[in-house]
């Protein structure tokens, strides 16, 4: 067995990474105590370089994989089933929201983080948050509609590239065969851009050594300690979702074994820890979820609209937690009512973190949202950004495992789960993504 092919096996390569993160935060530690700046420089460029390979795909793949998933709803059983499928996914996310906002809420009442904590972030980066544009709803509504077709690629709206791929995605749902020639082009530019992912995994293990090993760098442990409470605070929201909350349902409402779900979607949960991004680890997602036995179809149309709008570690639990915490930093109480609005804010307001920065726009809303002063938002959420990447991956992780869970025991209610699929052995969608299959039609 050649080397390549050998550290492309999900427990070779799982491992790989966990090395390459120990090592990162050995490094960063390293580069700090030592002052080594060519070190922390290093380490900074490898991962950003990585990031931003994954960033590149983020956008052809959503585009056209909503568009795929929506042509391939004709095989499902003409428009009213394609409607309430919809309809039912749309509605589980709202709900797995609510409940996840709801355990952030507890989790943060429990834990208490930030409670005696007296921390002064630098004012470069206070200064640098505040100059960045803030979430709110009106910003939502006017950022949905792009002033041209080509701007919201080119400047990477992700939400506006969403707008449009749901339109063209109708279009050629209504158009039918005369649309079949743009449909096929879509799946050969998906297939692409999921082969190009493909090389770029396996530059993981150097990705997560850099993203890690800057961290450290950067911030050391003066920040972790005093937030550690945060750190638990948000871990155990997460998990709390990711280990009770959807192995229930899975178990009650899709008749779906939590630990056979687990088996089959660690490699996508994996990927999307290191990764922390949920668009990244949109081809291994819906590859996942057709390897648990969803429809193909309804699999391409689930999976990516939860990518781009489905986040209960970043829209729920997070943004719950982050507000109890800057509320204890600065001493300012929250009543009954302003818990209310948290969660109003996580159940309306999870596509505001579509796009790269989601995190921020979903906490700024939820604090704007509560009326909290401008520069309390600005110091509060600079004292955070230090600790970011360790909250982000298990943040991306949660949400990952819920856009391929919800999909999953949603096909159990609606017959197109296929048992003989879900309890077969299937190959992890690791390095070698698989092309998007045509639904069988009717």
């Amino acid at each position: 067995m050649s080397l390549l092919r050998t550290y492309r096996q999900p427990k070779v390569f799982g491992l790989v990474v966990v090395v390459a993160l120990v090592a990162g935060a050995l490094l960063g530690v390293l580069a700090r105590q030592a002052d080594l700046d060519w070190l922390s420089t290093t380490l900074d460029t490898i991962g950003s370089i990585f990031a931003d390979l994954l960033q590149v795909t983020v956008l052809p793949l959503v585009f056209t994989a909503i568009v795929l998933g929506i042509a391939s709803l004709r095989g499902l059983g003409g428009a009213r089933t394609a409607a309430r499928l919809g309809g039912k996914t749309v509605l589980w996310f709202a709900t797995t929201s609510l409940i996840a906002v709801l355990i952030g809420i507890a989790v943060g009442r429990v834990v208490d983080p930030g409670k005696g904590v007296s921390l002064q972030p630098d004012k470069a980066t206070v200064d640098k948050l505040a100059s960045r544009d803030h979430g709110s709803w009106l910003d939502i509504i006017e950022n949905l509609v792009p002033s041209n077709l080509f701007s919201a690629f080119a400047d990477g709206k992700i939400l506006q590239v969403v707008v449009i791929s749901l339109a063209v995605g109708m279009a050629a749902y209504t158009l039918g065969d005369r649309a079949e020639p743009f449909v096929r082009f879509n799946r050969v530019v998906f297939d692409l851009v999921q082969k190009v992912l493909g090389w770029i995994i396996r530059l993981a293990p150097l990705g997560v050594l850099g993203l890690i090993g800057h961290a450290f760098a950067t911030y050391g442990n003066q920040f972790v300690r005093p937030l550690l409470s945060l750190i638990v605070a948000v871990y155990v929201g997460t998990l709390l979702v990711l280990f009770v909350v959807y192995p229930l349902l899975l178990r009650f409402v899709g008749r779906v074994s939590p630990v056979l779900f687990f088996r089959k979607a660690w490699t996508a949960l994996q990927f999307a820890f290191v990764s922390r991004s949920s668009g990244a680890t949109l081809p291994l997602s819906r590859q996942t979820a057709v390897n648990l036995g969803v429809d193909p179809g309804y699999a391409s149309f689930a999976v990516p609209l939860g990518t781009t709008t489905k986040m209960d570690g970043c829209a729920a639990v997070y943004p719950a937690v982050a507000t109890i915490f800057i509320a204890n930093l600065f001493g300012i109480h929250l009543g009954i009512g302003d818990y209310v609005l948290i969660v109003v804010v996580a159940v309306f307001g999870a596509i505001a973190t579509a796009g790269v920065t989601g995190w921020f726009t979903m906490l700024t809303l939820t604090l704007s949202t509560l009326d909290l002063p401008p520069a309390v938002i600005a110091t509060g959420i600079a004292v955070i950004y230090g600790i970011d990447p360790i909250l982000d991956m298990m943040r991306t992780a949660t949400n990952v495992a819920g856009q391929i869970a919800i999909p999953t025991w949603i096909a159990r209610t609606e017959g197109l789960l296929d048992d003989e699929v879900l309890h077969s052995h299937t190959a992890p969608p690791l390095l070698e993504p698989e092309p998007v299959r045509e639904p069988v039609r009717a």
